[in-house]
């Protein structure tokens, strides 16, 4: 790898970091500690964002399923006529791969983010239970 591509990764972790971060900082001051708040309050936050997100990932869900599902059909033929070779475990390998990498820059630590997740869930109950009720809705509604 050369010195320039190596400088163009270490800029992008840099920049994915950052990002992250910037995230983590928001969320942090727009929720602040979830679990002092009153019962209503944490229903509230919880089924609002829970709305906006299964909504959101409705949205985007079908627009990405239809690019990818279209991408991998016209392959397929692409393939079946001869065009292309493909290696279906070489890109399953690959994008194993990518996965982990981007889980450990997203979260920054390897598969830890899943107990983060388990302590957030059961200090935060209601709110959690409010957030998934909202997703389906939004789900339900996009």
């Amino acid at each position: 790898m050369s010195d320039w591509s190596k400088s163009q990764k270490n800029a992008n972790n840099a920049r994915v970091e950052k990002m992250t971060e910037d995230a983590s900082k928001f969320l942090g001051g727009v929720l602040g500690d979830i679990s002092s708040r009153s019962a209503y309050t944490q229903i509230a936050i919880g089924a609002t964002s829970g709305w906006f997100t299964g909504f959101a990932t409705m949205k985007i869900g079908k627009f990405a399923a239809f690019a990818i599902g279209g991408g991998i059909i016209l392959m397929e033929i692409a393939h079946q006529e001869g065009f292309i070779e493909i290696d279906w475990s070489k890109i399953t390998g690959k994008l194993d791969k990518v996965t982990d990498k981007v889980e450990t820059a997203v979260t920054g630590q390897e598969k830890n983010w899943i107990e983060k997740g388990k302590v957030f869930v059961k200090n935060n109950a209601i709110f959690t239970v409010a957030f998934l009720g909202g997703a389906l809705v939004g789900v339900g509604c996009a």
